[in-house]
């Protein structure tokens, strides 16, 4: 699943900082985003916004489900474009199918990781099988340094095994976390995991200390450090961390995704499905997609591709991370 909003706002990598940050864990809140195309559907977003818009290069986090779709149809997107980023698409239930202009074909399924590169540009596909019944995941994406963004499309599947916890498992799909290291390819250092633990439950983490974090809580009654994050919030903590100590205070599992990476320190734009640097970065992009070249195309889906929306009358600002 990407950014198919019908009219998508500027996503602006980093915003304006609060007059006042907690000094420990600063906890994000989500906002209900409907997607368009043929099938809608709404996701929770907690990245971007104008508080806090990166965590490492990680610079966009949609959660969506657990969500019923025998009814509605399920996820239904049509070949779309990506340039300067990477996607990963993490599901807790359900399947999708996955279709790119590399000529991948692959499916998403719980607790296996699919990453793709669109450097220079790259279109994909993404629909749900007719075997599904409950959707439920992440999707995430992370922006590319200069050096790589223009670098070749490519894409990676990965199946982490189960890492133990004290009180629980891990599942490392990215970088390193207790002993355990991925070894799927990034082009900046990036941490990412999903992390479950038992009911009234904690642990405690080694962390790189040169990472900021962010833990995005899925299900349970959970504090990260002494702070208590809800379901669909996104719990940031600075770097300079060596430890993070999760709990789980409720009666049932809980379930959270865990983010990390140095600070991004360059400067981007982002744009419907788009990173760039500059606004003519955006519009070379949209009209290369319109136009029909540098995407490549999509075999195997049953429809026209997206259309991308209209750019917005002011330009487009280049954004960096909130200090």
């Amino acid at each position: 699943m990407s950014n198919t909003e019908t009219r998508p706002a500027e996503l602006r990598c980093g915003g304006e900082a609060e007059a006042a940050r907690p000094a420990d864990v600063e906890v994000l809140t989500a906002r209900d985003v409907p997607l368009g195309g043929p099938r809608a559907m709404r996701v929770r977003r907690t990245l971007p916004q104008r508080a806090r818009t990166l965590i490492g290069a990680w610079c966009f986090a949609d959660h969506y489900g657990p969500d019923d779709v025998t009814g509605t149809g399920g996820m239904d997107v049509a070949p779309h474009p990506h340039t300067g980023l990477q996607t990963v698409s993490w599901l807790f239930s359900g399947e999708i199918e996955h279709r790119d202009s590399l000529g991948s074909h692959a499916y998403v399924r719980p607790g296996e990781l699919n990453l793709m590169t669109g450097g220079h540009g790259i279109s994909h596909s993404e629909v749900s099988t007719p075997d599904t019944t409950i959707l439920h995941g992440v999707q995430l994406w992370v922006a590319l340094p200069g050096e790589h963004r223009e670098t070749e499309r490519d894409f990676q599947h990965y199946v982490p095994d189960p890492v133990p916890l004290q009180g629980g498992e891990a599942r490392v799909f990215l970088g390193s976390l207790a002993g355990d290291t991925s070894p799927v390819r990034t082009f900046t250092p990036l941490l990412g995991a999903e992390l479950t633990l038992a009911p009234g439950a904690g642990t405690t983490l080694g962390l790189d200390p040169d990472f900021e974090h962010g833990v995005l809580v899925d299900s349970g009654d959970v504090l990260v450090g002494d702070t208590a994050v809800r379901p669909a919030e996104l719990g940031y903590t600075a770097p300079g961390r060596t430890t993070l100590t999760l709990t789980n205070r409720g009666a049932e599992a809980a379930r959270l995704v865990l983010l990390g990476g140095p600070p991004f320190e360059e400067e981007i734009v982002m744009w419907w499905n788009f990173i760039g640097r500059t606004h003519d970065d955006i519009v070379r992009a949209r009209e290369d997609w319109m136009k029909g070249t540098r995407f490549g195309e999509v075999h195997g889906y049953d429809g026209a591709p997206l259309p991308a929306p209209e750019l917005p009358n002011a330009p487009l600002k280049p954004r960096g991370r909130v200090r």
